[in-house]
């Protein structure tokens, strides 16, 4: 179990060292409406979510998030990184998990910064999400009962697939300014 643990942590770490801003407009505008789609989506769910998406400090939206394993687990997924409702960049995201995983799935990944020092923290490219920071999954009003912990609110919408999981892990981010994402 201690070697499988630092492991999972080093797919984490790759997934996220793989992933990145897109390179070519085409690849951008593809990104871009999955992302205009996913946040729709996710409003039409709950619009109660709109709240957050106005009152957050900063916001990530991650379209199609990939995730599978068997004991091992991984995800990753790329997005873009909003402040004050405008494009700021782009993110990615990587998970390494160990534990009882089966099965594979895709999500949509919502990430909702409180305050600048969350958002400073998110953009800084250390940021990491701890296994006690859980993710909602949207259905009508859970935007009205969002809670913060430690800055964040992590929602996820748009599941497809089955996977089974009781395991460890966490998601580490990183974040590529626009102007540096050329």
């Amino acid at each position: 179990m201690r070697i499988k643990l630092p492991l999972s942590i080093i797919l984490a770490a790759l997934l996220v060292a793989c992933a990145g801003s897109p390179k070519t407009s085409e690849q951008k505008e593809r990104l871009s409406n999955a992302v205009k789609n996913s946040i729709e989506l996710v409003k039409s769910k709950d619009p109660t979510l709109q709240t957050l998406f106005d009152s957050a400090y900063g916001y990530a939206v991650l379209p199609s998030v990939g995730k599978g394993g068997f004991l091992i687990g991984g995800a990753g997924g790329d997005g873009e990184m909003f402040k004050g409702g405008k494009l700021v960049g782009y993110c990615s995201m990587g998970q390494g998990t160990i534990g009882a995983t089966i099965g594979g799935q895709s999500f949509d990944e919502f990430i909702f910064l409180k305050d600048e020092a969350s958002y400073n923290n998110f953009t800084s490219g250390q940021f990491a999400v701890a296994a006690q920071v859980s993710a909602v999954m949207v259905k009508a009003g859970t935007g009205a009962a969002a809670a913060y912990q430690n800055g964040v609110a992590l929602f996820v919408s748009n599941a497809k697939g089955a996977m089974a999981e009781a395991a460890v892990g966490g998601q580490q981010f990183n974040f590529v300014p626009l102007d540096a994402a050329n």
